[in-house]
């Protein structure tokens, strides 16, 4: 039960507080990273065991932290700490956030700014893109980062506490700075990319049972057993088909990147996407949120009963 409350505690922080404006960690994190990568991946250098060693100075220090909390610190302390912890790593106002701010401008007619926006949140051509690729690529994000960051985070924490938790978001910070696939990172990158898919395979999967269970249910299981296969991630190809099945839009298709155009599979069946399957998507995470939680006071107080 107590594992349970910190999540509920975590989520309901971040409705009241988002996230922090200023000195979040993982900023500090991500600098670190930059340096590291300079450091280590030299022309004489790129190879897996480089990756592999920076890997393991950027996750080692913070995860070793935190095992020593959970030993150290009194249970009350531990709480609060705990709360802390999973309120800084799921962020899910700050997701709604990013999204809401494509979603306005561009049901706004302000197809401008509704690029810049989303440039923000992809990395994708933001300039090339026209109102359907925006929205896409804005409902493509919340459907994602809400695996990434909201449900994969839950799960962690549950599985594995703090370190679990630290440990996760470490290697997913990682992944999304060193796991292009270009000539400089490709090789470099490759540790942390597999340990990503790694640690997100469970997560990605119960997301997209969620989505699932509170959307469009049979569509999305259609598009999930369908679908999924296509795409080029093992962990986003069930997230991302299942998620565009259950809000019955289509998304993927080609997208504009800076090396060219990317040509992606449709997933999804129905209309574009459009301003408003951003906030489907955005109800839709949220949603499953509540599910999660729901469910798992329900397991608590069942298995806190038979206890």
């Amino acid at each position: 039960m107590g594992s349970v409350l910190v999540c509920v505690a975590a989520v309901g922080v971040d409705y009241c507080l988002g996230e922090p404006r200023r000195w979040h960690p993982l900023v500090a994190f991500g600098r670190q990273a930059e340096r590291i990568e300079r450091k280590l991946n030299t022309p004489s250098g790129q190879s897996v065991g480089q990756g592999a060693l920076a890997v393991a100075l950027m996750t080692g220090p913070p995860v070793l932290l935190a095992v020593l909390l959970m030993f150290w610190l009194p249970t009350g302390a531990l709480w609060v700490v705990s709360v802390l912890v999973v309120w800084l790593a799921l962020s899910l106002r700050g997701l709604t956030e990013h999204a809401r701010a494509v979603e306005y401008p561009l049901r706004a007619g302000a197809i401008e700014l509704a690029r810049t926006q989303v440039g923000r949140i992809v990395s994708r051509k933001a300039e090339a893109l026209d109102e359907s690729g925006v929205a896409t690529a804005a409902t493509e994000s919340v459907l994602e980062n809400g695996a990434d960051a909201v449900f994969a985070t839950i799960f962690w924490f549950l599985v594995a506490g703090i370190p679990g938790v630290v440990l996760h978001r470490a290697v997913n910070t990682l992944d999304a700075m060193w796991g292009y696939r270009n000539e400089r990172l490709l090789t470099f990158g490759r540790v942390a990319a597999l340990l990503d898919d790694a640690l997100n395979w469970i997560p990605a999967r119960l997301t997209a049972l969620t989505y699932a269970l509170t959307g469009r249910t049979r569509t999305a299981f259609h598009c999930w057993q369908n679908q999924a296969h296509l795409w080029d991630s093992p962990n986003a190809g069930p997230v991302m088909a299942s998620g565009a099945g259950a809000l019955r839009v289509t998304l993927g298709g080609p997208a504009p990147y800076t090396g060219g155009i990317k040509q992606r599979p449709l997933l999804g069946t129905g209309p574009k996407a459009s301003s408003f399957t951003i906030d489907q998507a955005i109800s839709l995470v949220r949603r499953g949120v509540f599910l999660w939680l729901a469910t798992l006071l329900v397991l608590a107080v069942l298995f806190g009963g038979l206890s």
